[in-house]
């Protein structure tokens, strides 16, 4: 994956958790969301192995770790990663945990997992269909036949429709002060967009702003269901928010008996 993409998690890390209004709430509630889905398509979940590709900070991996599932966690960003070790030992949980991009998962062993994860939007870092299908294939290697995949994007079939510039901004506060998230979409075309995201925190003399800036590439969901029918998966199938409890549209498909 492009090295801005690495950077830019690299230096979202420390901060991530401010993007939500109450990142522990956010834990909680995804991974019940998530949790029901992977124990009514993989089955109870202390023996369920899950490995979570694009993990940033644990937002998923951390929840679906405390319900029991076995989790392996990885990113691209180096520093996500030690923050979510750093987390997890907060926490008492048991996962492993390395650096890994989603397009070369070579490090982990091929058919061990039950389930592979990839949620918040990450596939759309990926620059063309061709890395779409790289990465998938490299997922599909990780599965047995017959493993779930579950995925989740924007929904794009309606955002390249309205192109939306600005989402928020949103006003949080907690007892560390007062901080004001948004972002700003600049499309460069009918499919890209560079995405900036702002964050201004009170601090005690004053008030402080970052800004971090990526790169996507929208997914249509045909676009998506298809590329997973070439990568080695079939019965796909797609889950809106208001069904799943989660944020964004999931996909979800089983790894077929065969590796294209």
């Amino acid at each position: 994956m492009a090295e801005g993409v690495k950077s830019f998690y690299d230096q979202l890390a420390s901060n991530y958790h401010l993007i939500f209004d109450d990142w522990e709430a956010s834990i909680r509630r995804q991974a019940t969301a998530l949790g029901a889905i992977l124990e009514r398509e993989c089955g109870p979940t202390t023996t369920v192995k899950v490995l979570d590709c694009a993990c940033g900070i644990g937002t998923q991996a951390l929840g679906l770790a405390k319900l029991g599932f076995q989790v392996t966690a990885c990113d691209l960003s180096p520093l996500a990663v030690d923050r979510i070790r750093m987390e997890a030992s907060k926490r008492g949980l048991s996962l492993r945990t390395l650096v890994a991009d989603m397009l070369d998962l070579t490090e982990l062993p091929d058919g061990e997992f039950d389930a592979v994860i990839c949620m918040d939007n990450a596939l759309p870092h990926l620059e063309s269909e061709e890395q779409l299908l790289q990465a998938l294939t490299e997922m599909r290697r990780k599965m047995r036949p017959g493993a779930l995949i579950m995925a989740s994007i924007r929904d794009y079939d309606s955002l390249v429709r309205e192109k939306p510039t600005v989402q928020g901004p949103n006003f949080y506060s907690d007892d560390k002060g007062r901080r004001i998230v948004h972002q700003v979409w600049d499309w460069l075309d009918d499919r890209r967009y560079t995405f900036h995201l702002y964050m201004t925190r009170e601090i005690e003399d004053g008030w402080e702003s970052q800004h971090y800036v990526s790169n996507y590439r929208a997914i249509m969901r045909d676009e998506l269901s298809e590329i997973l029918a070439r990568s080695g998966f079939s019965g796909c199938r797609w889950i809106r928010a208001d069904e799943s409890g989660f944020y964004q549209p999931i996909v979800l498909a089983q790894a077929s008996s065969t590796i294209p």
